[in-house]
């Protein structure tokens, strides 16, 4: 193949307890990426929406993993990318992610599909490290598998893929911008045994919910005593939006990777549709622009759209 377009979407990482481990794929919002293979070894980055993304492919989330892939396998090939997306950078919904993951899927399905699904991954956390300093998989993982994966280890990568609960997720994205490389930043450097045998038993509850449909345990597990608790200040109304969607029927939520989206699980779309509705008034009254979006759990990842 010398053309293919594909369809990436966004992600929602950590699913509140499982820090740098887990993720989950969405259906709104999501990216378009058009691919050409080259018959010259040069990498072009061309992006349509207004965000100030550079194009060096050096300094390009997608175009690094492309640089990557070519220097790698010592391909005389190029790749000419146009990059339309619709996941804002800041936006703790993969942004960078879906233009990494996007990239290595691209190339391989270019190629031959001569890369498996943890060697995409592999490349794709060099777009990853390039734009927040750290090398890790949990929104690439479900980007690329579908549905929701634990990141068992990704040195060497170990990706476990997970059941894909029947389940409405609802996420808002204030207009404020949280970086990753931030929001990491302050983040405590030790932590209490406590909270960490406290994690492990939500982390391990969720996992099994996850896999037994189990949606009382899922809501149960949803609790985060290590991280949200200081990342939560970054972000306008968290406390009153998570209290209030809990109220209408939510299963449970919290911040979407490092923020500053918010996201919650409910049951029912009609739950879903008011979790959605209070979500975006909230923000209205303090007079921020905000977006909702409300979809199922991805169980596909990226697709070919023609």
């Amino acid at each position: 193949m010398k053309k293919i377009k594909i369809k990436v979407p966004a992600t929602v990482a950590n699913l509140v307890c499982g820090f740098d481990i887990l993720g989950m794929a969405i259906d709104a919002p999501y990216d378009i990426m058009e691919f050409q293979l080259l018959d010259r070894p040069e990498i072009i980055i061309n992006h349509t929406d207004h965000f100030g993304l550079p194009e060096e492919p050096s300094k390009n989330v997608a175009g690094i993993v492309l640089l990557k892939i070519q220097e790698h396998l010592a391909l005389e090939n190029g790749f000419k990318v146009t990059i339309h997306k619709n996941i804002k950078p800041g936006s703790g919904l993969g942004s960078s992610a879906a233009s990494a993951a996007g990239a290595a899927f691209g190339a391989n399905v270019l190629l031959g599909n001569i890369l498996s699904q943890d060697e995409m991954i592999h490349y794709a956390m060099f777009g990853e490290e390039l734009a927040s300093g750290v090398r890790h998989a949990d929104n690439i993982a479900p980007c690329i598998y579908g549905g929701i994966t634990l990141v068992k280890s990704s040195a060497p990568i170990d990706i476990i893929p997970l059941n894909t609960p029947n389940l409405f997720v609802v996420a808002v994205h204030p207009q404020v911008e949280v970086k990753t490389s931030d929001a990491r930043q302050i983040l405590k450097k030790d932590i209490l045994l406590k909270d960490a045998v406290k994690q492990w038993g939500n982390i391990a509850g969720l996992v099994a919910g996850i896999q037994n449909n189990d949606f009382n345990l899922i809501g149960r597990s949803l609790h985060d005593c290590i991280v949200e608790p200081v990342r939560s200040i970054l972000i306008p109304q968290f406390d009153k939006i998570k209290a209030k969607s809990m109220e209408l029927g939510a299963l449970g939520g919290g911040i979407s990777g490092s923020g500053p989206s918010i996201f919650m699980l409910a049951e029912k779309e009609e739950t879903a549709k008011k979790i959605a509705e209070s979500m975006k008034s909230m923000y209205d009254e303090i007079e921020i622009k905000s977006f909702v979006y409300l979809s199922k759990i991805n169980p596909i990842g990226i697709q070919i759209i023609n």
